[in-house]
């Protein structure tokens, strides 16, 4: 273990370590959050340390709950008496570790995590705000109580200490491939469609990749296909009290490419979505970031769809949009669409070393 994080709580009588502070979600399961908790118990009699693991999501900043508002509602939150110890928890070697540097007067910890919690994500801020961003975030605090057992009580805030995590998920292994859509669309005075094909080359992309899209056309009308726009759209589903879906466009570029009258096409087109084309767009979902470092673009979410997540929850799609003239003696100044789309994931690889089936 290279690295230790930790934090000490005002009054010097509790600190709070761990040895990470991202923890992968493999889909079917979720690393194990363990730590340890430093008690000072001089002048303690009486008193009980507790840790707690909170995912919450944050829908305004703390600095404005002026009126009594809470601007954090809890989604999973589980807590554990520490001091006097009442569980023990398997010694695994990050444990061991931690103990070793902390002493004797270490107490360790540690919190299973359910598969169906949402990683860590932030919605962007627009250029004029200010204060903690939305989103899902998670939380590790140690606390020292001076009641028994009552998880209302108001806590001292030099009775505390925290420590911000994340959870977070990379890309499978192994790669599959990638969606396909079709779809014909007929036009008023013309008897034959245009039909349009597109396809991924796979199913997952790496954040900063170019996507190929492939496209085919098959123009049995009379009309022209000005233009081809190839987009990609972020949806993000915010699930709590209901369910909301917001989309943002993240990427979209228009190629110049003419399909006359019974003709076809066959080509691929490349796109790069990238948050540094998108750093003022409010509300876009980015991936959680424990400081005010470099992130990107939010990543898919990855579930197995037994139980519905409550959250933020990410997913993406890449549209085709043909423009095709209408002709005739408009002489093409005026047009319709045709649309196909096909669902992406977009995702970080696992750094190297980790394994995730």
């Amino acid at each position: 273990m290279s690295k230790v994080f930790k934090k000490t709580s005002g009054n010097g009588h509790i600190a709070l370590y761990l040895g990470k502070r991202d923890f992968v979600d493999h889909v079917d399961s979720v690393d194990v959050v363990e730590g340890v908790v430093k008690v000072d118990s001089s002048g303690l009699e009486g008193r009980k340390v507790y840790v707690y693991l909170a995912c919450a999501f944050r829908y305004g900043s703390d600095d404005l709950d002026v009126i009594g508002l809470s601007f954090r509602r809890d989604i999973w939150i589980k807590r554990v008496q520490v001091y006097p110890a009442t569980e023990n928890p398997t010694k695994t070697p990050m444990l061991e570790s931690l103990l070793k540097k902390v002493g004797e007067q270490g107490y360790p910890f540690a919190f299973q995590m359910p598969t169906d919690l949402p990683c860590s994500v932030s919605l962007q801020p627009g250029p004029g705000d200010s204060g903690k961003a939305c989103g899902v975030d998670f939380e590790v605090k140690a606390f020292l109580a001076n009641e028994a057992d009552n998880p209302d009580e108001v806590i001292d805030k030099k009775d505390t200490c925290r420590l911000m995590i994340r959870k977070i998920q990379f890309a499978p292994a192994n790669n599959k491939a990638g969606p396909k859509a079709e779809i014909s669309k007929q036009f008023m005075m013309s008897d034959k469609p245009v039909h349009l094909e597109i396809a991924l080359e796979k199913e997952c992309y790496y954040h900063g990749d170019p996507i190929t899209v492939k496209v085919k056309i098959n123009n049995e009308t009379t009309k022209t296909v000005k233009k081809i726009k190839v987009s990609v759209e972020q949806l993000t589903s915010v699930v709590l009290y209901c369910s909301d879906i917001y989309t943002k466009e993240v990427c979209c570029q228009e190629f110049a490419e003419t399909v006359n009258a019974n003709s076809t096409l066959d080509k691929s087109f490349q796109i790069t979505p990238l948050l540094s084309n998108n750093k003022e767009k409010r509300g876009l979902a980015v991936d959680g970031r424990l400081k005010d470092g470099d992130t990107n673009l939010a990543s898919t979410t990855l579930s197995q769809g037994e139980k519905e997540m409550q959250g933020i929850i990410i997913s993406y799609k890449v549209k085709v949009n043909l423009l095709v003239s209408s002709g005739g003696l408009l002489g093409g100044l005026t047009g319709s669409d045709v649309t196909a789309e096909v669902p992406l994931t977009l995702m970080s690889p696992k750094p190297a070393g980790d394994t995730l089936d």
